[in-house]
């Protein structure tokens, strides 16, 4: 068992959190202010609302969950990084994939902790990003390294690696596109928001590693992830 250096912030630090689940979004804001050096500043429920509140709140660390509406938290990561360079990422999600984790971290995020971490291990995060250094949860550095391992493999063993799960949804979204629907008539399929289709398939390309909607479409082909009997 790892024991974790006591955290210590020591300079006064405003933190963002992004989360479309209220209640943890609020426990998350709860752990923090109990820090005297800690500045909860605000809290987004969607990617779109991180951008607007960025524009005018600069913080220092942005908590943001990789699956939001509006904006995948892998979209949100790209635009902060780009137009607000001391804004430090770390990403807390419950997704353990290799595809997640990978493409957060190319579009600059610093660090990576599973939604199941402890106060003392937030804590860490934060310290250590702050530090100019980059933290990641035990089981996100053993993905990052099983991923590594597999790259070195090469070739058939790399292309053969399992597919990430997708969700019930995901899969109904990916059905629908795959059928060559369009963002509006799946919304009005499922009856969900157009803003809520978006985000599956921004979390599906994430997934899946495709590039595009193309992409998406040859894989779960090659993959037989849907039926296409109809």
């Amino acid at each position: 068992m790892v024991t974790l250096r006591e955290p210590q912030i020591k300079t006064m630090t405003k933190i963002l959190i992004a989360d479309d689940h209220a209640m943890f979004a609020d426990g998350i804001s709860s752990i923090l202010k109990t820090e005297p050096n800690i500045d909860v500043t605000g809290q987004c429920l969607d990617g779109p609302s991180v951008i607007e509140f960025l524009k005018k709140n600069p913080v220092d660390i942005l908590l943001l969950d990789v699956n939001l509406p509006g904006m995948s938290g892998i979209d949100v990561c790209k635009q902060v990084t780009e137009h607000y360079p001391k804004t430090k990422v770390i990403a807390i999600s419950m997704f353990n994939e290799e595809s997640f984790v990978t493409e957060i971290l190319n579009n600059g995020a610093k660090g990576y902790v599973l939604k199941n971490t402890g106060r003392e291990e937030l804590l860490n995060a934060i310290t250590t990003v702050l530090d100019g250094k980059s933290y990641f949860s035990e089981d996100v550095t053993e993905t990052i390294m099983k991923g590594l391992m597999n790259q070195r493999m090469g070739g058939n063993k790399a292309a053969k690696k399992e597919l990430p799960k997708i969700s019930k949804r995901e899969k109904e979204v990916l059905e629908l596109i795959v059928k060559e629907h369009t963002t509006q008539e799946i919304a009005g399929l499922l009856f969900i928001s157009l803003k809520t289709v978006e985000s599956h398939r921004s979390n599906l390309l994430a997934k899946m590693n495709a590039r595009n909607t193309a992409g998406l479409v040859r894989i779960a082909m090659e993959h037989k992830l849907i039926d296409t009997s109809e």
